[in-house]
């Protein structure tokens, strides 16, 4: 089978010099072991995603000399693949729902760090302080039946004791320098959300699902995901799907060493064309040959 590799930016917002470079790593992938680049357009965030920014994505891409293969699949247009791998889940008694907004959060974290600092993330966000898991099932009946918003949050102790030893093969640049054969530590996110009452998905569901519908064999992205990767490798074991090689690269960062935004002007590949650069330009500016 033809090795397989995916861009899947979100259309929140135009592409910048460090999508190119992930863009670039991944089609030279694809040329390079005979294999196919997928665009994936992940826009299960309804409230920043938008069609004029998908729009731009393409043109983009094309301007850089990147060709991919059709069809493109659009997160939003699943969304009943994804309940179906959250039912899995949830059948497995894997899944709760949690109640506490953002602010309530923030409280219970401030309280548990009055006896000590409260445990966080790899990305530095605080673990779910709550106690949701313990509310019974009537409680829980009766504050989904109230309509009260809530996330839908994976038991993260249980699921490790059910597929623990996970590894993955690292074949890129890991922010300490790690490579080979990687040692999975997903219990260092706690319980993270899989779906909230509105989206039946989040970033970590809906990845490692497309990635296996869509045959990926190889990711290629950004050492910002690296540390996510241990929850993908859980995932994938807890659904029973295809593990695929990772292969994360450097981020390109701003003057102040700052990774990139999609608000930064001076580095958007639409500013950057109006300014006159030509898609030569790119690769040498990125480091790239």
């Amino acid at each position: 089978m033809p090795a397989v590799f995916r861009f899947a930016p979100s259309p929140n917002g135009f592409l910048h010099l460090g999508h190119a470079y992930s863009a670039l790593l991944n089609f030279d992938r694809a040329r390079e072991t005979g294999g196919q680049l997928l665009v994936r357009i992940e826009d299960i965030d309804a409230t920043r995603c938008r069609p004029e920014f998908e729009t731009a994505i393409y043109q983009d891409l094309a301007w850089l000399g990147i060709a991919w293969e059709s069809p493109v699949r659009r997160q939003s247009e699943h969304l009943d693949d994804y309940r179906a791998a959250l039912d899995k889940l949830s059948a497995l008694g894997l899944v709760y729902p949690a109640f506490e907004s953002r602010g309530e959060i923030a409280r219970l974290v401030a309280a548990r760090e009055a006896d000590g600092p409260w445990p966080r993330d790899p990305d530095g966000a605080p673990l779910y302080p709550g106690d949701a898991k313990s509310l019974p099932a009537d409680e829980r009946a009766r504050l989904i039946e109230s309509g009260a918003p809530y996330a839908l949050r994976l038991d993260m102790t249980v699921a490790c004791r059910r597929v623990a030893g996970l590894t993955w093969n690292e074949l890129g640049e890991a922010p300490d320098g790690e490579h080979g054969l990687i040692q999975a530590r997903p219990e260092a996110w706690g319980d993270v959300i899989l779906a909230r009452k509105e989206t039946p998905t989040s970033y970590h569901l809906s990845v490692v699902l497309d990635d296996a519908l869509q045959g990926v064999s190889e990711v290629v992205r950004g050492q910002d995901l690296y540390h996510a990767t241990s929850v993908h490798r859980l995932l994938q074991a807890l659904l029973g799907l295809p593990e695929p090689a990772y292969r994360h690269h450097r981020l390109i960062r701003d003057e102040a060493g700052r990774k990139l935004s999609k608000s930064t002007r001076s580095t958007g590949l639409r500013d950057l064309r109006a300014a006159g650069a030509t898609p030569a330009a790119i690769r040498p500016l990125l480091g790239l040959g």
